[in-house]
């Protein structure tokens, strides 16, 4: 791994360092639905692109993702301006059962279709779970760009089997940020049910 540091006995680097505390940044700023969430998350997914793209890495699917966030993150940095334009930037909905089938419908087609990609055309680690985090994380990223609150319970399931997957693949301070957000999860959720707003989304 490029420009390989020490921290606590573990081997890491600057890029993950830099794209941990951003993705702390980004986060924090999401739970207080701040929209400078978008700009600071846009250059968080463009660092982790770049490192798991790395050799020692070779998360294939996760880096994709990253691309994809950034697409997302520009349409919810839209989508939130217009909500700040009508004065209703805190309101936060719950996912209507329509939308939770059809996007249940194409997180699990964009797994196999990934899944089977990456096992067949590439040397990517661990494929098909890669592949099920990468299709689920999407699925959360437009939720939070709709302001959906069930966001953050699929985040707090995502985050769990992130931690042992990066721990294996030696990401000593992703394991970490993966842990921080598990616990920003938990409270992005309570302070997000604050401002709930009971209609369909």
């Amino acid at each position: 791994m490029m420009n390989e540091i020490s921290i606590l006995g573990q081997s890491t680097s600057w890029l993950e360092v830099i794209a941990m505390l951003t993705g702390i940044a980004g986060v924090w700023l999401t739970m207080k639905e701040n929209i400078w969430c978008f700009p600071v998350g846009i250059i968080n997914v463009s660092l982790y692109a770049w490192l798991f793209l790395t050799p020692g890495i070779r998360l294939y699917a996760d880096a994709l993702l990253q691309c994809i966030y950034i697409l997302l993150l520009f349409y919810g940095w839209t989508n939130w301006a217009d909500s700040n334009k009508k004065k209703d930037s805190r309101d936060t909905f719950n996912i209507q059962p329509k939308t939770a089938l059809r996007l249940s419908v194409f997180v699990l087609i964009s797994t196999v279709a990934l899944a089977i990609f990456l096992q067949n055309f590439t040397n990517a680690s661990f494929p098909w779970l890669d592949s099920a985090l990468t299709c689920i994380s999407l699925g959360a990223q437009w939720m939070i760009a709709k302001k959906l609150i069930e966001n953050w319970i699929v985040w707090i399931v995502v985050d769990i089997i992130y931690l042992p997957l990066y721990f294996v693949k030696h990401l000593p301070l992703t394991t970490f940020l993966y842990a921080i957000f598990l616990l920003m999860a938990f409270k992005g959720y309570t302070e997000w049910k604050r401002n709930l707003i009971v209609r369909e989304a």
